[in-house]
């Protein structure tokens, strides 16, 4: 999925309550907004990009379907982040405490919260250094495990809570830890369709 800043600047600075409402505006458009409150604008990802996305979606419901721990959600859901940046990752999970804590009225909306896991899955056409600067934003706003994969190179970039940046070429698997307790995502079947 390749992305397009749009600086408005020179016209105006989007509140979170007029981004939400862009977004409403505009349900098929892929949108978020930066800390700076610049409009990003995604096209839609390939055939490829969807299909692993969709299969790493399905093995984390699966796991919290078995563990009852959290909540899944897709590239669909909308985090009013901390730091003011309203992001939709690829795939994200919170704890079940978290959506327990949410009113009814936070829950329909952009959550507000940042996710305690969350996966970036990049196109072909995205850039890994895009990419880890958003995991980076994920981290610096409570994020407690994060990861970026990106297929092309097979390579992952693991983000933990109040640790470096830990990056693995062509792993097998990916764990977990104790975010996700029990859970390992096989990478084999993504990178040997790549």
């Amino acid at each position: 999925m390749s992305a397009t800043l749009l600086n408005l600047d020179p016209v105006v600075t989007l509140t979170r309550q007029q981004f939400y409402d862009l977004c409403a505006a505009n349900p098929d458009a892929k949108l978020e907004r930066n800390v700076n409150g610049a409009l990003i604008v995604m096209s839609p990802t390939g055939g490829e990009t969807g299909s692993w996305n969709a299969e790493i979606n399905a093995d984390v419901c699966t796991w919290n379907r078995r563990s009852k721990k959290g909540k899944v959600f897709d590239s669909s859901t909308g985090f009013a982040l901390p730091n003011e940046a309203d992001r939709s990752p690829d795939l994200a999970w919170i704890t079940l405490e978290k959506w327990q804590a949410l009113s009814a009225e936070e829950r329909r909306g952009f959550l507000p919260l940042c996710p305690d896991f969350v996966v970036e899955l990049l196109s072909p056409s995205d850039s890994w250094k895009q990419g880890l600067l958003k995991m980076a934003e994920y981290q610096e706003n409570g994020c407690r495990l994060g990861w970026l994969i990106d297929p092309q190179r097979k390579r992952v970039a693991i983000y933990r809570e109040n640790q470096p940046v830990e990056i693995l070429d062509n792993p097998a698997t990916l764990s977990g830890e104790n975010v996700l307790e029990g859970f390992i995502l096989n990478l084999t079947d993504l990178w040997e369709n790549n």
